[in-house]
This record gives C-alpha cells, sequence and structure tokens, in this order.
C-alpha cells in the first residue's frame, strides 16, 4: 500500500450497525461474523457474563430484558 489512502467508518445506526473500508476510491462493506453486512444495534450479558452483539443478543431481547439494551 504505497501511498494509499485508507479509511475506516462506522456507522452506530439506532436500528443496526455497519463498518465500511474506503481504499482505492471505493466503499467496500465489512461482512460480520455471519456473513452479513447489517449487525442490529443491541447488546446483551449471557449467565456466564459474556457480552453477546447483534443477533445473538437481539435473541435475547424477550426472554431476557433485563440483561439486554438497545438504541
Amino acid at each position: 500500500m504505497d501511498n494509499a489512502t485508507l479509511a475506516i467508518g462506522i456507522d452506530l445506526g439506532t436500528t443496526n450497525s455497519l463498518i465500511a473500508v474506503w481504499q482505492d476510491g471505493a466503499a467496500q462493506l465489512i461482512p460480520n461474523k455471519f456473513g452479513e453486512y447489517l449487525t442490529p444495534s443491541i447488546i446483551s450479558m449471557d449467565e456466564n457474563k459474556q457480552i453477546l452483539v447483534g443477533k445473538p443478543a437481539a435473541a435475547r431481547k424477550t426472554s431476557h430484558p433485563d440483561k439486554t439494551a438497545a438504541l
């Protein structure tokens, strides 16, 4: 990457979040570990005090509302 410009953008939306890289004059969206570009903007803590984000956290929204937060 000689003299190349690289920028990273993060959109922390109220419903979904995503990340992109600007390189060589174009933006490239970066997929999450599920291969999707949009990640639900939600966080939860499981019984082992592990932090969950995105879809795994959203799955706990109804069953564990006291341990789940969204914007």
